[in-house]
C-alpha cells in the first residue's frame, strides 16, 4: 500500500533540480545518487525540525538556528534528526545569516548520507519551491499523457480479432516489462515483454493464486500449520481473495490483478521499475481482459455469430434465441448522463454491467438485449428505459417500448423507466378491433409520424409543454405547434380528459 503520508504527485529528481541554470543550487556534500527524489520543500529554522517533517522533503534553511560557536556535536545532531525524519535532502541558503556553508554540517551530511545543496544569495526558498512544483507539474503531466496514451492503444488493441495477445503486447510495451495471463487452473493462456528472472516468475504465480477468484485468504490457507489449523476447535470464516497483490522479488517489481466476475482469470505484470502511472494503465489492460476473457469463458461470441447466420439465412427468432441463452428478454435503451455519446468501451461496459453480451450502440443511445432473468437496476452516469419482458415475434414491439420509457425517464430526470407490463383496458378488447379503430381514429395524422409521436409523448406526461420537449430534443414552441396541428387534424378538444383516453387507446396499437 502507498504511504498515506506521501502527496499523489509524481517526485522531482534531484539532479532535476541541480540543473535548473536559474536556481544556481550547487551539491558540496551528501551521496550524489540519481534516485535521490524530493516529494516537497519545506523551509525550517527549528533546532530540531523531526516533530515537523513528513518525510520526502527537500528542507531549506538559512542557519538562523545554529547558535554562536556551535561545534560539530550540534551538526551531528542536527542532520541525524533530518535523516531520522526521512528529509530527502538539505538547501542551505548563504547570506544573509551565514558567509558560507559551515565545514561542520558539511561533514554532517556526508557521514549520514544526507544531500546538501548550497543555496546562492540570488536565490529565494519560495523559488526553489516553485520550481519544485513546477517540475511536479511537468511530470504530472508527461504521466497523464503517458496513461491517455496507453488507454488508446490498448482499446485500439482490445478491438482487433484476437485481442488477447495485442493487449498484452501492449501492454508489456507501456510498462517496459512483462505481461501474462493466468488461466483459471493457474497455467499461462498468453504472455508478452521480457520474462523476468524464475524466482520472480514463480513469485509472479503466487500472487496470482492469492487474488484469483473463489480462493480464500489466509483464514482458510489449507497450508497453515497443523496446530494453526486445529485453532480452539472452532472453524474460522474464510476471507474473500484481494482483487489485486503486489510484491518485488530481485529487483523487479510485481502485480497480479484478477479478472471478475469470472472463474478464475488473472492477470499478472512484472517489470524493472515502477512508474506512478503503471498501475492505472494495468488496471484498463485488466477491465479489458475481464470483458474479453468473460466473452470467451461463456462462449457468447460463438452464440452470437451463429445467431446472426441463422437469422440471415432465414431461420424464425424464436428458432435462434435460444442460442442467445433464453426465450424471453427485455431490451434495454441507455443514454449517457454527460453529452458525450457513448463510445465501444463505454457500451461494452454498460453491457457487462447488465449481465448481457448483446449490446448495439447507435445514434447516442446504447440497446441492449437483457435476459429476462437477469434484474435491470439503475446504473450511475446512465439513463435507462426498459421494457417488458417479450418473446422473439415480440422483439420489435419491446424495442419501441424501450424507446418510449427511455424518453420518458429523460423527461422526468428519473435513472431507470420501465414499461408497464401488467394487463391493460386494451386486453379486454378484441385486437382486430382495437387496430380498427385505432387506424381509422388516427388517420388525419397517420402520414405525420412527428405530429403522431408528438401526441404520443404529450400524452404520456399528462400534456407537459417542457418535459415533452425534453424528451424529443425540440423547443417547446415546436411542440405546441405540433399539438395545436393533431387537435386541428383530428376535429378534437384535446383538454377533453375522454378524448385523451380514447386518443392513447389508439396511440397504444400503433
Amino acid at each position: 500500500m502507498p504511504d498515506p503520508m506521501v502527496p499523489p504527485t509524481p517526485p522531482v529528481r534531484l539532479d532535476a533540480l541541480l540543473a535548473r541554470e536559474d536556481l544556481g543550487l550547487r551539491r558540496i556534500a551528501g551521496p550524489d545518487d540519481p534516485g535521490t527524489v524530493v516529494h516537497w520543500a519545506h523551509a525550517s529554522e527549528m533546532a530540531d525540525p523531526y516533530p515537523y517533517l513528513l518525510g520526502g522533503e527537500l528542507l531549506l534553511s538559512a542557519g538562523v538556528h545554529i547558535p554562536d560557536g556551535a561545534g560539530a556535536g550540534y551538526f551531528d545532531a542536527y542532520v541525524s534528526r533530518i535523516v531520522a525524519a526521512g528529509g530527502a535532502a538539505l538547501g542551505f541558503g548563504v547570506a544573509p545569516v551565514h558567509d558560507t556553508v559551515p565545514g561542520a554540517l558539511a561533514e554532517a551530511c556526508e557521514m549520514h548520507g544526507l544531500p546538501l545543496l548550497e543555496v546562492p544569495p540570488r536565490t529565494t526558498f519560495s523559488g526553489v519551491a516553485r520550481a519544485v512544483w513546477q517540475l511536479m507539474a511537468q511530470a504530472r503531466l508527461a504521466e497523464l499523457r503517458r496513461v491517455t496514451e496507453a488507454q488508446q492503444s490498448l482499446a485500439t488493441a482490445a478491438a482487433r480479432p484476437d485481442p488477447v495477445r495485442p493487449v498484452l503486447h501492449q501492454l508489456a510495451q507501456r510498462i517496459g516489462g512483462w505481461a501474462v495471463l493466468f488461466a483459471p487452473d493457474a497455467s499461462e493462456i498468453a504472455e508478452s515483454g521480457a520474462a523476468p528472472l524464475p524466482e520472480a516468475r514463480e513469485a509472479l504465480s503466487d500472487l496470482a493464486e492469492r487474488v484469483r477468484p473463489g480462493t480464500t485468504g489466509p483464514a482458510a490457507d489449507s497450508r497453515a500449520s497443523p496446530g494453526a489449523r486445529k485453532g480452539l476447535g472452532k472453524r474460522r470464516e474464510p476471507t474473500p481473495a484481494p482483487t489485486s497483490a503486489s510484491d518485488t522479488v530481485s529487483g523487479t517489481h510485481l502485480a497480479a490483478y484478477a479478472l471478475a466476475p469470472g472463474p478464475g482469470f488473472v492477470l499478472g505484470v512484472a517489470s524493472p521499475h515502477r512508474s506512478p502511472g503503471d498501475h492505472t494503465i494495468a488496471s484498463v489492460a485488466a477491465a479489458l481482459l475481464t470483458l474479453l476473457t468473460g466473452r470467451r469463458q461463456s462462449g457468447t461470441g460463438a452464440a452470437r455469430a451463429s445467431a446472426l447466420v441463422r437469422l440471415l439465412l432465414g431461420s424464425p427468432p424464436g428458432d435462434v434465441a435460444p442460442l442467445l441463452g433464453g426465450e424471453r428478454w427485455r431490451v434495454v435503451h441507455a443514454r449517457p448522463a454527460g453529452q458525450a455519446p457513448p463510445d465501444a468501451l463505454a457500451a461494452a461496459t454498460l453491457g457487462t454491467a447488465l449481465g448481457s453480451a448483446l449490446v448495439d450502440p447507435a445514434d447516442g443511445i446504447v440497446r441492449v438485449l437483457v435476459p429476462a432473468d437477469r434484474p435491470v437496476e439503475p446504473l450511475p452516469g446512465w439513463t435507462l428505459g426498459v421494457s417488458a419482458a417479450a418473446g422473439p415475434p415480440d422483439w420489435p414491439a419491446a424495442d419501441t417500448q424501450a424507446a418510449r420509457a427511455l424518453a420518458r425517464a429523460r423527461a422526468t430526470r428519473a435513472p431507470l423507466v420501465r414499461h408497464g407490463d401488467r394487463p391493460a383496458l386494451t386486453d379486454l378488447v378484441p385486437p382486430q378491433d382495437a387496430d380498427a379503430h385505432a387506424r381509422a381514429l388516427l388517420a388525419p395524422i397517420a402520414a405525420a409520424p412527428a405530429l403522431t409521436d408528438t401526441l404520443r409523448t404529450w400524452l404520456s406526461l399528462h400534456g407537459s409543454w417542457d418535459r415533452t420537449a425534453v424528451a424529443l430534443s425540440v423547443h417547446r414552441n415546436t411542440v405546441r405547434q405540433r399539438i395545436a396541428r393533431c387537435a386541428a387534424l383530428l376535429e378534437a378538444d384535446l383538454d377533453d380528459p375522454d378524448v385523451r383516453m380514447e386518443l392513447w387507446f389508439a396511440l397504444r396499437r400503433t
